[in-house]
């Protein structure tokens, strides 16, 4: 997913590079006690591996093997730094398994070999990576203004509107965490290797003492469901309805050529620009941590089957959300599944039912949606395949008006 071109431009007089993310092997995530001292195993002297702290959420544990016995060392989160003995201090997990595998610097053994994790790998960055590739911003060069306005709250902490250089730009805030803030590096190491008029831009990341910041271009008309919901069919017209789907899909086909899978594709997730140009934002998070079912925090209606089965991911699964966010376009912002019980979708879903079209939708856009919920991922339409349907829609209600005009 990671392994993308590098981008590189000109800008303040520095060379702009990508941003690399560091693989995690020996971070497991969440799992228990238990679980770790079972995974470490045969019990060698330095076999570690790296879990979530369940006794102190926002923390993080190293498990160590050591005279066979296994010791969980407490890794704490202070001041944007990590520290196992309050004495060294890191800026990610990276760089203190680096430090502890060169010398035990106090626990009981030096870490050799790890339990690597089945699965997806987590990844880590640091702020000198982002340093070096010229995207840092100086906090001082940011214009709050008086009012403070705040556009939105996001995964990781507020976003404020600011002034950037004589521009307005949009800055999520981190609020104070370990993994809020591996994750919102993450999305902005991602962002430096994109570019397209369809993706919202980074423009640069601030680290100013325990603050960080996420600088982006400034979407002026907010959220394409809220564009949509406020309003509604007086204003919103065919033609706009026809060129959000194209922008959005756009900047989809671009991100599946990279190789890179959103997750959370929808009409909140698309926000439109002051010339209403729809730009795909939050895209790339690794979100296996960050959703899950029982917490209610999974966007259940926008998520394909196998996502939800069996936390497939794919761009096959973003084809699935994208055809949802046509059906948010042509109902001008409604919920999806208006009439099924939100506990009832997924077994619906899975036996095959569709939603049917809405009011004044054309039957062309409706077909692509009904393609792209297709339960088997392989038949689903690529986002390559699925713009050219709508230009080649687009042409022919371009045509149509025309003549209607001129008639």
């Amino acid at each position: 997913m990671f392994c993308l071109d590098n981008v590189c431009e000109t800008h303040n007089n520095f060379k702009r590079a990508e941003v690399k993310l560091n693989a995690m092997p020996w971070f497991h995530g969440k799992i228990r006690r238990e679980e770790a001292e079972c995974l470490l195993q045969p019990r060698e002297d330095g076999l570690f591996l790296v879990r979530e702290s369940t006794n102190f959420p926002g923390d993080y544990t190293l498990c160590v093997c050591y005279k066979n016995k296994v010791e969980h060392y407490r890794v704490i989160y202070k001041d944007n730094k990590l520290t196992i003995d309050e004495e060294e201090f890191f800026e990610n997990l990276s760089q203190l398994v680096e430090h502890y595998q060169k010398d035990a610097d106090g626990l009981c053994t030096r870490l050799r070999d790890s339990v690597p994790k089945r699965g997806g790998l987590e990844f880590s960055v640091d702020s000198k990576a982002f340093e070096k590739a010229g995207w840092v911003i100086p906090l001082a060069d940011l214009d709050f203004g008086d009012c403070r306005e705040v556009l939105g709250k996001g995964e990781f902490g507020d976003v404020r509107l600011a002034w950037y250089r004589g521009q307005k730009v949009a800055v999520k805030i981190l609020i104070d965490s370990s993994k809020a803030a591996q994750s919102f590096l993450a999305e902005a190491s991602l962002m430096t290797s994109l570019r397209h008029k369809n993706l919202v831009q980074l423009m640069g990341v601030v680290f100013d003492g325990g603050t960080i910041c996420l600088v982006t271009e400034y979407m002026a008309k907010g959220s394409l469901v809220d564009y949509l919901r406020s309003r509604g069919r007086l204003h919103v017209t065919p033609r706009d309805q026809i060129n959000f789907a194209i922008d959005t899909c756009a900047g989809m086909a671009y991100l599946e050529s990279k190789h890179v899978v959103h997750r959370d594709l929808a009409a909140r997730n698309v926000l439109i620009s002051e010339e209403c140009v729809a730009k795909v934002c939050d895209f790339g998070l690794a979100r296996e941590e960050s959703f899950n079912l029982e917490g209610g925090k999974f966007p259940i209606k926008w998520t394909a089957p196998e996502a939800l089965k069996y936390h497939r991911f794919s761009n096959k699964s973003d084809m699935w959300s994208f055809g949802i966010l046509l059906w948010e376009i042509y109902s001008f912002g409604r919920v999806p599944y208006p009439r099924i019980p939100l506990v009832d979708v997924v077994k619906h879903v899975e036996k095959g039912y569709k939603m049917e079209a809405p009011d004044g939708c054309p039957s062309e856009i409706y077909e692509i949606m009904r393609q792209a919920w297709d339960l088997d991922p392989e038949a689903r339409p690529s986002f390559a395949v699925v713009l050219k349907k709508l230009e080649s829609f687009l042409k022919k209600f371009q045509a149509s008006a025309n003549f209607h005009t001129s008639v």
